[in-house]
This record gives structure tokens, C-alpha cells and sequence, in this order.
């Protein structure tokens, strides 16, 4: 299989350190990555947070495999400020912005399987033109997929997926319609057949108001809105359950019940997700013509340059990337 291209995200935040001690986790078993990054800055904080990870630069994704026994293979992007930890810098917005690009086009020519991304901090990156609320909206517009991208969260606990995600809590309320639970249903249960090799995915609507709506006595949406997607999906042959109460559909034993929880909007999924498995979460952008997964945090500009950084989440990212490409192949 292709290396798979991981991007530099923000430099004053933890991807370098995350990337380098990936390597280091990862190097005798993979899967192979390569990083697309500032290799001179990748290898300066080797040196500094005193890490066994000597830096190759490589011109083309397929000399990845054989440089990465020995030393992390770089395609190298070049940032025009030396970084600050912990302080974003506008100036190296367009470098941040040139690894996506270049990770994209490489999967979408099959150069490598899949690309996984380092957290960015999306108001440093402003400056330089970007226009979308996160990577999952960018990724699509790269790939020509803009309104089927769908966002998942996936853990060996539980996996989630918010049918409306960056917008407001009030702005994500008079988005919700029938037509969009649908359409998020569609994607997630194709994806979760292709992509996780689920052969009759079984999906858990959760409910919008407490209780479920307590049968409209504290809200309707339940039975004006997410009940004639639920019916719609049925009619279809998918095996949904709900509306689930949302206070207890994540219990232990709740879980066991479905493959997928589909949620109403972003906190609704993400809270109980990053409450059971921090570590190991993995945002994976389902609806893609490529690969991409990414960790489950941010750039954590307050631990940066530490030599504090957890690496679980971008190597369950990394494995996760792998199996989907695997799969897919």
C-alpha cells in the first residue's frame, strides 16, 4: 500500500511533536506515513525535546517506504517563519495551507492512500484567504464533494456523527430539517459498508429535546422532523432505531445496541465521545472520493514545545486511515 500523507497542521502547536513521536510508535510496524512539513523545523525539535528521530527528505511519496525504517521521510513544505510555540503566526499560514492542498491532490492521484491531518488553528489561517469553518468543509471543496461531506467521530467506544456540526447552537437548530438527517444517514450507513466493512450497519437516531420530546410535551421536532427521516431510512431497508433519549443512549449498555450514533448537532455527539475515549478518538470525514481521518483534539498551543504531547490519537488516526484505504483497495 501507499504511504499515507500526513499534514504539518499548525507549527506552533503539538502536530511536530505528535508526527515525530508517531514515527517513533510506529517505525519497525506502521503503516508508513510520510510528513509533509518543514523537515529543518521537524528536525530542530527533535533536538529539542531530545527524541531518537532522524529527518529524511524525500521528493516523492514512494521513496517513503524504504526511508522509513530508519528516519521519517519529510516531502518538505517550507514555513517562512521560524515557529513560536505556542504562538500561531499569520505568516505561516499559506505553508499550513499548502500541506492540505499538496496531501490532497497526492490522494486524489493515488500517490498515496489516505491523508491524515494535524490540528490546525483556523484564525491564524484567515489571514492568508481560508474561508471555511474547519478541514472537513476544505477537504470537500479540494475534492469536489462540498454538501456530501459528513464528520464522523470513531473510537473503539462509541462513534458519533452530529448532522449539523460548525454553526451555533441556535443556527444548528433552524438547520435541521428531515432532508438533511437523511442525507447524513445515507452517508454514514454506505460509509460504515464500504469503509468499516459493516455489512447491515445498525444506526441510533438520538432525539433533539430531554426525554426524547416526552411525546411534544417538550417539543415536537422528534415527530415533525427526525421520525419521517427514521421512517424514510427504514422504507429504505436500514436498520434505525429511535429517537433515542439523549441522556441515556450513551450508557455502556445503550451502546451495545448500535453501531453509530447519529446526533442532532455537534456537542450533542462529540461530548460523550471525548468523554469515554480521549486519547483514541478519530475524526474521520465520511463522503470523500479519498481517505482522510485525522486525531480528535486541537492544537493544544498550551502544552506545545513541552515534550507533553500524546501521540494515541494521530496513531489510531494513522491505523484507522490505513484499514479504510485497505478496505477501499
Amino acid at each position: 500500500m501507499n504511504p499515507i500523507a500526513l499534514t504539518m497542521g499548525d507549527p506552533a502547536g503539538i502536530g511536530g511533536e505528535l508526527t515525530l513521536r508517531a514515527w517513533i510508535a510506529r517505525r519497525r510496524c506502521g503503516p508508513c506515513f510520510v510528513a509533509l512539513d518543514d523537515p529543518g523545523r521537524l528536525a530542530a525539535l527533535a533536538t529539542r525535546l531530545q527524541l531518537e528521530a532522524p529527518v529524511r527528505e524525500v521528493q516523492q511519496p514512494e521513496q517513503a517506504a524504504s526511508a522509513f525504517p530508519e528516519a521519517l521521510p519529510v516531502l518538505p513544505v517550507r514555513l517562512a517563519s521560524p515557529p513560536r510555540p505556542g504562538t500561531p503566526d499569520a505568516a505561516n499560514a499559506q505553508a499550513v495551507i499548502g500541506s492540505i492542498e499538496r496531501a490532497t491532490r497526492l490522494a486524489a492521484q493515488g500517490e498515496v492512500a489516505a491523508v491524515v491531518t494535524n490540528p490546525i488553528n483556523k484564525a491564524a489561517l484567515y489571514h492568508a484567504g481560508f474561508a471555511y469553518p474547519g478541514h472537513t468543509e476544505f477537504l470537500a471543496a479540494l475534492t469536489g464533494a462540498t454538501g456530501q461531506q459528513v464528520m464522523m467521530l470513531a473510537s473503539p467506544e462509541l462513534r458519533v456523527v452530529p448532522v449539523t456540526v460548525h454553526a451555533s447552537l441556535r443556527n444548528s437548530l433552524a438547520m435541521l430539517s428531515t432532508e438533511l438527517i437523511l442525507s447524513t444517514a445515507r452517508t454514514v450507513a454506505a460509509a460504515l459498508r464500504a469503509d468499516f466493512g459493516l455489512t447491515r450497519p445498525r444506526l441510533a437516531m438520538a432525539g433533539l429535546n430531554p426525554h426524547a420530546g416526552e411525546q411534544g410535551a417538550l417539543g415536537d421536532e422528534e415527530t415533525t422532523i427526525i421520525a419521517p427521516a427514521i421512517a424514510a431510512l427504514r422504507a429504505e431497508g436500514e436498520d434505525v432505531s429511535g429517537p433515542w433519549p439523549p441522556d441515556t443512549m450513551f450508557t455502556a449498555t445503550a451502546r451495545g445496541r448500535y453501531d453509530v450514533a447519529i446526533c442532532m448537532y455537534h456537542d450533542q455527539g462529540l461530548i460523550p465521545l471525548k468523554t469515554l475515549d480521549m486519547n483514541h478518538g478519530v475524526n474521520v470525514t465520511l463522503g470523500l472520493p479519498i481517505v482522510r481521518t485525522s486525531p480528535d483534539h486541537g492544537t493544544a498551543f498550551d502544552i506545545a514545545g513541552t515534550g507533553r504531547a500524546d501521540p494515541s490519537s494521530l496513531i489510531a488516526a494513522l491505523e484507522l486511515a490505513a484499514g479504510i484505504a485497505a478496505r477501499r483497495g
